[in-house]
């Protein structure tokens, strides 16, 4: 096959400007014989169809504003370099497992997320959502019963040991904290290159640590698989945090447990998006919401796209991809 290759990047002008500055833009377009640029923001699915149909390219680079690929892709079509993360709104298994070669951005966006769960934690440990509203609205201040909890030295749950939680791992280093896990896929080598305790429940890793961060990747095995018997593990003055996704969790529990005021509670995915208006925990000032922007800031959007040049000039060289999307992978995404 040579090298190198009639791209098409269909990404919408936000997403350009953010994914692919300039120079990584001008790096992109360095590597094809033909590039072209279909901005797919007003484009409905069959019109995005005819499109790649009529362009053919060998390289398709997508983001979250790509249309659905048809079922019979183009005859020339041979790798989608999709830029952010879950792929399963744009293909199908079946594209995989016929031939399609598929990357998403992998870890490149892990440590932002990690980011994220950090502030959750630090926010539910020092009461910011409290002190927000007392101070904002009630012209309020501390008093002598006023608390708060420092992350110096505490016991930390991480539920799911993907990239976040191993970028979580550094982030917390720091802080002296004792780390335990619960995963499918932590052996004891793993456990011991990491520094990590394991635990063989769920029931376990809830009660025996102080802050719980939730990162299982949603699939028909974890779905409401923390239900309320585990959330009430957790105890009084304890920390849950969930970046990883909302459906994980029986919200209905959730927001009941939330509700009785003895644990924190950080979160930041939701089953249903965007948060209802009317949602209990909009008015609990226990809980800290930010509306599902764990990801990569707009100013770190850019290592996602780093990443994926990084893989074009693999693909353009026939060297090895990172982050390729296998059958099993698709069927243990989110």
């Amino acid at each position: 096959m040579p090298h190198p290759a009639a791209i098409l990047l269909t990404l919408t002008p936000s997403e350009q400007r953010e994914f692919l500055p300039k120079p990584l833009l001008e790096a992109v377009r360095s590597l094809a014989t033909l590039f072209e640029y279909l901005d797919p923001t007003n484009l409905t699915p069959a019109e995005f169809q005819r499109a790649l149909a009529e362009r053919n390219p060998e390289i398709l680079i997508a983001c979250w504003g790509t249309p659905p690929l048809p079922a019979k892709l183009p005859s020339n079509l041979r790798y989608v370099s999709y830029l952010a993360g879950s792929i399963k709104h744009l293909l199908t298994r079946e594209h995989i497992t016929n031939g399609l070669r598929v990357t998403n951005w992998g870890h490149s966006i892990s440590r932002t997320v990690a980011e994220m769960a950090l502030l959750h934690i630090l926010a539910g440990l020092r009461r910011t959502t409290h002190w927000t509203l007392v101070m904002h609205q009630a012209n309020g201040w501390k008093n002598n019963e006023s608390e708060a909890g420092s992350l110096f030295g505490r016991r930390v749950g991480i539920h799911g040991f993907g990239p976040v939680a191993r970028e979580l791992l550094k982030l917390l280093q720091p802080f002296g904290c004792a780390v335990a896990v619960h995963a499918p896929d932590v052996d004891a080598t793993t456990a011991t290159r990491y520094g990590i305790s394991t635990t063989t429940t769920l029931a376990d890793l809830f009660a025996n640590n102080e802050i719980i961060v939730e990162l299982a990747p949603l699939i028909p095995a974890t779905t409401g698989i923390v239900t309320e018997k585990i959330l009430r593990l957790i105890r009084p003055g304890g920390i849950f945090v969930n970046v990883g996704r909302g459906a994980v969790v029986d919200e209905a529990a959730l927001l009941r447990v939330a509700t009785e005021g003895k644990i924190a509670i950080g979160l930041d995915v939701f089953s249903q998006e965007p948060l209802p208006a009317d949602s209990g925990f909009r008015r609990l000032s226990n809980v800290t919401l930010t509306p599902h922007m764990a990801g990569p800031t707009n100013d770190r959007k850019c290592d996602a796209g780093a990443f994926a040049l990084n893989n074009l000039r693999a693909y353009a060289a026939n060297h090895p991809l990172q982050a390729v999307i296998t059958p099993s992978i698709y069927d243990a995404s989110s």
